[in-house]
C-alpha cells in the first residue's frame, strides 16, 4: 500500500521560513518523479515544484522561483520542500504527489497517481 505523508506545515509571519517533508512508503521511491502542489480556498490545486531522478532534474513554479527549494533523500524515502520568503499568498494546503503518469507534467495534478493528506501552510502578513 502506497503511502505518503507530509508533516512540517504550520503558521508564520510574511519573510519567514518553513520546511515541509513527505515520507513515502510501499512505493518504489527512486521511480520518475515526485512533486508539490498546493490548493488555496475556492483555488484549484496548482503545481509548485518537481523532482526527477537521473540528475535529480527540478522544475519551479514561476511564483515560488528562488524562494523555494525541493530535494529527496532516496536513502530515507522522503521529499522536502523549503520555503523562504513566504508571502502572504503562499497561504494554502501543501501536498505531497508520486508517480507521475508517463508522458504527463509535473505541474498537472490529475497527472500523478498518489497523493498526501495535505499540510496546512499559513502565512500572516
Amino acid at each position: 500500500q502506497v503511502r505518503l505523508v507530509e508533516s512540517g506545515g504550520g503558521s508564520v509571519q510574511a519573510g519567514g521560513s518553513l520546511r515541509l517533508s513527505c515520507a513515502a512508503s510501499g512505493y518504489t521511491y527512486s521511480s520518475i518523479c515526485m512533486g508539490w502542489f498546493r490548493q488555496a480556498p475556492g483555488k484549484e490545486r496548482e503545481g509548485v515544484a518537481a523532482i526527477y531522478t537521473g540528475g535529480g532534474i527540478t522544475y519551479y513554479a514561476d511564483s515560488v522561483k528562488g524562494r523555494f527549494t525541493i530535494s529527496r533523500d532516496n536513502a530515507k524515502n522522503t521529499l522536502y520542500l523549503q520555503m523562504n520568503s513566504l508571502k502572504p499568498e503562499d497561504t494554502a494546503m501543501y501536498y505531497c504527489a508520486a508517480d507521475l503518469t508517463y508522458g504527463g507534467s509535473w505541474y498537472t495534478a490529475r497527472d500523478f497517481g498518489y497523493w498526501g493528506q495535505g499540510t496546512q501552510v499559513t502565512v500572516s502578513s
